[in-house]
């Protein structure tokens, strides 16, 4: 925020038993959401490895950003076609990587984490929606 501008990501890595390893770090470069959102994939990827794993499900709101390191999705942006090279880079590294993704509301705590970095609060809750039947 804005976008473009600051980038900060935000990663929670949860291993099997639970064990949980965060990530909020503002990067020294600005850009659009979707840098953002692929950095953190990256940084996701470098502290998956580094931690041992070797069977990743990795889930991301991002879609853009999963779509095109999952492929066949491609961009003809270079800084983004750079930072999709440098995820499937990492991807070889582990026995099996499943890559989905999720809906923001279901990303809360990385989305703080990445607003930590920016110095910003974190998002509010979102309503409950009442369903009200027609009559």
């Amino acid at each position: 925020m804005p976008n473009p501008g600051k980038i900060g990501i935000g990663v929670l890595l949860t291993a099997p038993d639970g064990q949980c390893s965060e990530k909020s770090q503002l990067l020294n470069v600005c850009g659009c959401n979707n840098e953002a959102e692929l950095q953190a994939l990256c940084a996701a990827l470098e502290m998956a490895f580094a931690a041992g794993a070797r069977k990743l499900l990795l889930r991301g709101d991002s879609d853009v950003a999963i779509r095109y390191v999952r492929g066949p999705d491609a961009t003809q942006i270079a800084r983004l076609s750079l930072l999709v090279a440098a995820a499937r880079d990492w991807l070889p590294r582990f026995d099996e990587v499943q890559l989905v993704w999720i809906p923001r509301h279901r990303n809360r705590e990385a989305d703080r984490l990445s607003r930590q970095a920016l110095g910003l609060p974190p998002s509010p809750a979102p309503h409950a929606r009442s369903r009200r039947r027609a009559r």
